[in-house]
């Protein structure tokens, strides 16, 4: 069970938000298979009240059976703040998430995102303003520091909980770190003893037995999911049924592969249109066939798809080749994450 301010989940883990992806078919395909709470992808603050306010409407879209949700917002000026915060009234959101930990550098390079984490007092002024301005809980995701020589997340956190916020997401990679290098348990260990507040841990959250690791290691209230989840709805079922009974779940067979593709294909066609729908689905083909056999030619044809049959042939033709289980299992993960291995795109 994991609660923020008057909201009670009863899975500590959720979903969250990734630019360019946490869509409303992939909210929705990932309900389907057990995550209760997820969030939008990210808004900037001065898109939302600006020019491009329009554009922001499709990255917020939402239905009654898309709840309970979380929307993340990004900004570093106040009053451009309480601006977006009241565009965002009409949507009825769960949760107001404010990112300080964002390390792309066109974010961070305006002074947004994890750029904040170097101005702790700053970053607490700002969800002080953002807290006084919401009519919902207020959550802050940070990450353990800039750089190696500026860890300094404990006392960001403490700034981010005398602001009010009802609760913090902490990366445990530093900025320079971006998503490689590995994740400092301890750290979140030590923002999570520091703060009365719950406590979200995130970072290589890719299997059953690696967030049961989050939770043993660091004692925090919840997992965030965000890679895991890639190609990979599962992942919310295992993980509960890992931490409750200690079961390692065998992964779905090709044929149940397929038939959540064309869900998803479906779902996202549904929402982008046909074409568009197609497209978009492209990345996620990868994803959903990540460590099968003999699949090259078969993702690079997929990825010239702009029709739905199209794609559904290809999906269907996942149903004939070799799954390599050993490669996703939880043990085999854990293995290559140990062995430095970049996994992104995992």
């Amino acid at each position: 069970m994991l609660k923020i301010g008057d909201l009670t989940l009863s899975s500590p883990c959720i979903l969250s938000p990734l630019a360019g992806i946490s869509d409303l078919p992939f909210r929705m395909l990932n309900r389907s298979f057990g995550c209760e709470f997820a969030f939008t992808e990210m808004v900037s603050a001065r898109a939302l009240v600006g020019q491009r306010k329009k554009s922001q409407h499709k990255l917020l879209s939402t239905t009654p059976a898309d709840r309970p949700l979380g929307v993340q917002l990004l900004g570093n000026d106040a009053e451009t703040l309480r601006g977006a915060l009241d565009r965002l009234r009409k949507y009825n959101f769960d949760i107001i998430d404010f990112n300080a930990a964002c390390p792309v550098i066109k974010v961070t390079r305006r002074g947004e995102g994890a750029s904040l984490l170097k101005e702790p007092r700053r970053l607490g002024e700002l969800l002080r303003a953002v807290v006084a301005h919401a009519d919902i809980p207020v959550t802050v995701k940070i990450r353990s520091g800039w750089d190696d020589t500026s860890i300094n997340a404990r006392d960001v956190a403490l700034y981010a909980q005398d602001a009010g916020v009802k609760g913090l997401v902490i990366h445990g990679r530093t900025k320079a770190q971006g998503y490689q290098g590995t994740v400092d348990y301890q750290i979140i260990r030590a923002v999570k003893e520091a703060l009365s507040i719950p406590v979200i841990a995130s970072g290589d959250a890719l299997s059953p037995r690696l967030i049961k690791k989050l939770f043993d290691e660091t004692g925090c209230d919840g997992v965030a999911i965000a890679r895991g989840a890639l190609g990979n709805p599962w992942i919310f079922k295992e993980t509960g049924a890992f931490i409750r009974d200690g079961i390692d779940s065998q992964r779905p067979g090709m044929d149940a592969i397929a038939d959540t593709m064309i869900s998803h294909l479906n779902l996202c066609i549904d929402f982008h249109g046909e074409r568009m729908g197609t497209m978009i689905f492209r990345k996620f083909f990868a994803w959903y066939t990540k460590g099968i056999h003999g699949v090259r030619e078969l993702k690079c044809s997929a990825f010239r798809a702009e029709t739905k049959d199209q794609m559904i042939d290809f999906i269907n033709e996942v149903r004939t080749t070799s799954w390599d289980r050993g490669f996703y299992c939880s043990a085999a993960v854990d293995e290559r994450i140990n062995a430095g291995r970049d996994l992104i795109d995992l």
